[in-house]
């Protein structure tokens, strides 16, 4: 049986260590070390490797959103999820941008820790329902009814909500850069999305990734 290794980074240390209690309780996940700060999880990383992380967001010194984006150019194989009691949809931009794969609410409980934590180990993204309603109340990306993707298209789209350049996704696709920045504009153009984050959202909220 494999063992999912978890790092939990949170500065409020009640819901850290009920968070502690409730991952050691699933046969699958272990729990190898937890931190208060963005800086002391990336001191821990130095020795201390594991495959998913659940980031706070805010967090004094630095920030969650800080710590994603130096997590994922120093350690890009370790998975990011979000956690925040925030439904704000200027974290979720962020902390997208910054190189998170998953986002739960704190309310979030054990069978939806557990599924996304496994999500993002298997290389899905995983968005809480209960978020996907909220943002959906502020951003309006368009309707999947009123945009015609190609497959090309929404293969291309899956590897952005996933996480990978215009050169890894030409690389897996044996397409030459050239044409994936071709259907990475395209699909701007179509969803009328701003940035990649507005891409992830019109993906979540047409279900062509799983929330």
């Amino acid at each position: 049986m494999e063992i999912i290794s978890v790092i939990i980074a949170d500065d409020h240390v009640i819901f850290r260590k009920g968070l502690v209690t409730i991952l050691n309780e699933i046969l699958t996940i272990k729990v190898v070390a937890e931190t208060s700060c963005g800086q002391e999880l990336l001191d821990v990383l130095k020795t201390q490797t594991a495959d998913v992380v659940l980031m706070d967001i805010k967090m004094p010194g630095m920030d969650g959103i800080e710590a994603t984006k130096k997590l994922s150019e120093k350690y890009p194989n370790i998975k990011v999820i979000a956690l925040t009691m925030h439904e704000e949809i200027g974290y979720f931009n962020k902390m997208i941008e910054a190189g998170a794969r998953g986002f739960l609410l704190k309310k979030t409980n054990k069978d939806q820790l557990e599924e996304a934590i496994h999500a993002v180990y298997d290389g899905d993204n995983y968005f809480a329902e209960e978020f996907v309603i909220s943002t959906q109340k502020t951003e309006k990306p368009k309707s999947i009814s009123s945009v015609h993707l190609s497959a090309r298209e929404k293969e291309v789209l899956d590897y952005i909500c996933k996480g990978f350049s215009n050169n890894e996704i030409s690389k897996k696709l044996g397409l030459s850069q050239r044409t994936i920045d071709g259907h990475r504009s395209r699909l701007f153009e179509k969803t009328g999305a701003k940035n990649a984050p507005h891409l992830v959202l019109f993906a979540v909220k047409n279900g062509l990734v799983k929330p």
